[in-house]
């Protein structure tokens, strides 16, 4: 019998969760624990890391996973290497739900760096009214530049202030939409916008809003991942579910 193993904490993992529960497999959906109040799941949910490689293949192993699905956050790079070595060591098949990557457009202004160091050396120069659409774990680096009046939205309100000197936070859930992000902006006076490249439908309005206001974008690139099996959808994530098995994948 299949027991599923979602390294979760997207929308894509819990839409992947709702298809192994209505079709009736075991699977559990793993959380960072980083969301105070995450979704309710139709499956088995667990919360906090497990302690490196060794700690997820010791998992994996003690909990006779059969299947493990990578659907974290594009940029959970140590999590999704991870996941790769520790399938590898204890030999169950892993598949990584991705999203496609944003690509600039016409009308897009957008300056591409390399990681978080990259948009705060990005943001040297006069101050400027600044959408940091990163959540929280990175915002605290842009200290660095506090010359600037940060724009911040967190699903959860922060227990802890962050650093910035300037800022005004909005605590929000998504997904949200291009009518509201550009309302958003506008309310703020936003003049520049810093984000990760996350990729997908469902964090894309601040990309369109930006677009249409003429607001530029410090866009971070993805970082670097071993190789691995990849898809773009819970079909195909379900589909490989069937068939992995008869594969020897």
């Amino acid at each position: 019998m299949s027991n599923i193993l979602i390294l979760g904490g997207t929308s894509e993992a819990s839409a992947l969760a709702a298809a192994v529960a209505a079709a009736g497999l075991r699977a559990t959906l793993s959380y960072a624990g980083r969301t105070a109040h995450p979704r309710a799941q139709p499956v088995a949910v667990r919360v906090g890391g497990y302690g490196g490689i060794a700690g997820l293949a010791d998992y994996l192993r003690a909990e006779g996973v059969t299947h493990l699905v990578d659907a974290t956050h594009p940029f959970a790079a140590r999590m999704s290497a991870n996941a790769v070595a520790a399938s590898a060591e204890v030999g169950v098949p892993l598949v990584a739900l991705t999203r496609p990557a944003w690509a600039p457009g016409a009308g897009d202004r957008w300056t591409r760096v390399a990681d978080i160091a990259g948009a705060v050396a990005a943001l040297d120069g006069v101050g400027r009214r600044v959408m940091l659409a990163l959540g929280r774990m990175h915002v605290d680096a842009f200290a660095a530049r506090p010359q600037h009046q940060y724009l911040l939205r967190f699903v959860d309100r922060p227990e802890v202030a962050p650093a910035l000197p300037l800022y005004d936070l909005v605590v929000d859930r998504g997904p949200f939409t291009v009518a509201g992000d550009t309302a958003l902006m506008r309310a703020h006076g936003t003049e520049l916008v810093v984000c990760k490249n996350a990729g997908g439908d469902g964090a894309s309005a601040k990309l369109a809003a930006a677009r249409a206001l003429g607001v530029p974008v410090v866009m971070i690139d993805r970082p670097w991942l071993p190789p691995r099996v990849e898809v773009e959808s819970v079909g195909e994530v379900m589909d490989w579910l069937g068939h992995a098995a008869d594969r020897g994948v």
